[in-house]
């Protein structure tokens, strides 16, 4: 059985006319204790393949509105235990790296998934993630990718920006692009479910 953890039910909208026979979806809500918690839950229901979908910010200066993109690495840039044991920004307790690996199908260029708590603005929330080299920021899906790395279950994650760093204030963007972001997801899921 494959499962969809979606974050937000306008997102979920986008999936739903292309799930198969035996998918199951799972609108989790907005975060990583969320998405965490449902990437879980259809997992103990069965799941042997977890994915995730969603609109997403871009951290590069030639990303654009509704530009497609396929996950290879998730990290959580706000998980931060440097102070404690001098391991890299976004690395678990007893890990040897922050990332957490995600499968590709090769139809969608390919970038690294930031994932943090927060929706803002704040410089921090750029450079943290540039310099562990994301160049997406969402708010579930290093989580997913974490819960099922535990688990020993594949995920895959397909990002759709909705908004841009540099070209004024994210949260703006992300309500003047959010229909734009959810077509261009919508017309790019069918492809990326198809594997």
């Amino acid at each position: 059985m494959r499962a969809f953890v979606i974050a937000m039910e306008n997102e979920a909208e986008q999936v739903r006319p292309f799930l198969g026979d035996g998918d199951r979806l799972y609108v989790s809500g907005v975060g990583k204790v969320n998405a965490a918690a449902a990437a879980q839950k259809a997992i103990d229901a069965g799941a042997e393949e977890v994915l995730n979908c969603g609109v997403a910010g871009g951290l590069e200066s030639d990303m654009e509105v509704g530009d497609v993109y396929e996950i290879s690495q998730a990290v959580e840039y706000d998980f931060d235990l440097t102070i404690l044991n001098g391991t890299r920004l976004g690395t678990h307790n007893e890990r040897t790296t922050p990332f957490f690996d995600c499968r590709t199908t090769g139809r969608f260029p390919v970038r690294i998934l930031a994932t943090g708590d927060r929706f803002t603005n704040d410089e921090r929330d750029t450079t943290d993630p540039l310099g562990l080299g994301a160049t997406v920021k969402d708010m579930e899906g290093a989580a997913i990718a974490h819960v099922c790395e535990l688990n020993g279950v594949p995920c895959r994650m397909l990002k759709c920006i909705s908004d841009v760093h540099g070209r004024g204030s994210m949260t703006g963007q992300y309500r003047d692009n959010l229909a734009k972001a959810l077509g261009s997801l919508s017309k790019a899921v069918p492809l990326w479910c198809a594997v």
